[in-house]
């Protein structure tokens, strides 16, 4: 596990900036993650696991290689599909 902000030499906490609201200004792309694929070059969170959750990969729209995974659950409640 790790601790975010613990400085791990000194065990001291680093000062963090505050999390604010921000509203998205356009659209996202993403796919269906495919079961066994490749993650290499894309970014996945300690906490989430593609094999049983099964939810997208996005992309940065501007640098189709910087690709990340999206959780299931965040993907279902905070996207739809554009018509």
């Amino acid at each position: 596990m790790i601790d975010e902000g613990n400085d791990n030499l000194t065990g001291e906490w680093d000062e963090m900036s505050e999390f604010k609201q921000y509203k998205r200004k356009g659209l996202s792309e993403m796919r269906s993650y495919e079961k066994g694929e490749d993650l290499t070059d894309i970014s996945v969170a300690g906490v989430d696991n593609p094999e049983t959750d099964m939810g997208m990969i996005a992309r940065n729209p501007l640098n189709h290689k910087d690709q990340w995974y999206v959780a299931r659950k965040y993907f279902d409640e905070n996207f739809e599909p554009v018509r």
